[in-house]
Parts: structure tokens; C-alpha cells; sequence
């Protein structure tokens, strides 16, 4: 039987169920799992958001291929408040080092939040500089690359401070909070593959 979960990673939880020292995993959230499900791609240990788990190969091919580009939303909070033009860079793609070699990404979308989004407190809160501003980004990719949006940011010239993953494809965090996850239905589980 094929299951889908979707979660809300915290922040510094590792996105594996083996342990690591002392640090928390997928294996605080869900004890009990059956060892057939795995999480589909990662977040960074300092990132939170929405994280799928799953025994659908298939899916999971699909949504790690990078040939199927599938929409990803990022709401980014970052250091000082982004021009027109930081803007625009970001969309139209900014050079980044991946592994060593320098990438230019591909075009984003990008949206400046008038005021700070709706998302839960973090735990523990991002050190508060009343010299430096800060704002909110949302920022959707339809490639990967390892630590990808805090490059972009950086390209940029404004530093992520707060990295959350909104949405995958047309599924999103919802009223899920940190630390909690809902089984999908299978009309829920269509809606997440229809456009992938």
C-alpha cells in the first residue's frame, strides 16, 4: 500500500531517520514508520518546510529527476530589502557555484511580501539587528542544486536568514505547523502529481 506524507521539517531537524550525535531527526517525528518510506529530496538541517515522504517510487523518481523540473516555493527571509533590480536578477538567474563550477540558474519567479508572511515562530529566533532591515521573499525554482536559494540570495546581495519550502508543485504547507504532518488522501496525492 502506497502512502504520502506531508510534513513540516523544524528548523535543525536532519532530513534522514538514521541518528547523527545528538541532533534530531525524521525519526523524533515519525516513530513507528514503516521502513519502506523515505523522504523525497531534502531540506538543509537550517532550512524548514514542507518535506514528502513516501514508499511511491514512481513519485519519488519523478519529483528527484531533474529532467521533470517541477515547481518549488520558497518564502525567504533575507538581509535588507531587495531593489527592482535584485529583483530581476534573481529572475532572470544569478551565477552560483555548484560543485565547484560556477552554474547560472535558471529563470525564477520572484515576489517582494509587502509585509512579513503568516509563518510560525522559530525556534530559536533569528538574531534581530535593529541597524539592518529584513523582508520577506517568495521565490519558486524548478531546478535543485544543494543549498540553491541561499546562493541565489547571496548572488544577490541579500543573505538568507530564514529559509522556509512553501510549496511542491501545487501542494502546500496549509495550516501545517512545524513538527507536524497529515497523511494525503488519494484525491490530494492527483493533485500533487497532476503537473509534476
Amino acid at each position: 500500500m502506497l502512502h504520502y506524507y506531508l510534513f513540516y521539517k523544524p528548523f535543525q531537524v536532519l532530513c534522514q531517520f538514521s541518528p547523527e550525535g545528538d541532533k534530531k531527526t525524521l525519526a523524533d517525528y515519525f516513530p513507528g514508520i514503516t521502513k519502506d518510506i523515505y523522504p523525497v529530496g531534502r531540506l538543509d538541517y537550517d532550512s524548514e518546510g514542507l518535506l514528502l515522504l513516501t514508499n511511491d517510487k514512481a513519485l519519488t523518481h519523478r519529483l528527484l529527476e531533474p529532467k521533470f523540473a517541477h515547481r518549488r516555493t520558497y518564502w525567504v527571509q533575507v538581509e535588507g530589502v531587495p531593489d527592482a533590480h535584485a529583483l530581476q536578477q534573481l529572475e532572470r538567474g544569478v551565477m552560483i557555484s555548484v560543485n565547484g563550477k560556477q552554474h547560472k540558474t535558471l529563470p525564477a519567479k520572484v515576489m517582494l511580501f509587502p509585509e512579513t508572511p503568516d509563518v510560525p515562530e522559530r525556534i530559536p529566533p533569528i538574531r534581530f539587528r535593529k541597524e539592518i532591515p529584513t523582508s520577506w521573499l517568495a521565490l519558486t525554482i524548478t531546478e535543485g542544486k544543494n543549498r540553491q536559494v541561499r546562493k541565489m540570495t547571496a548572488a544577490a546581495g541579500f543573505p538568507t536568514l530564514r529559509l522556509i519550502r512553501y510549496s511542491i508543485g501545487d501542494i502546500t504547507l496549509g495550516n501545517l505547523k512545524p513538527g507536524t504532518f497529515i497523511e494525503l488522501s488519494a484525491a490530494e496525492t492527483k493533485k500533487l502529481t497532476r503537473r509534476l
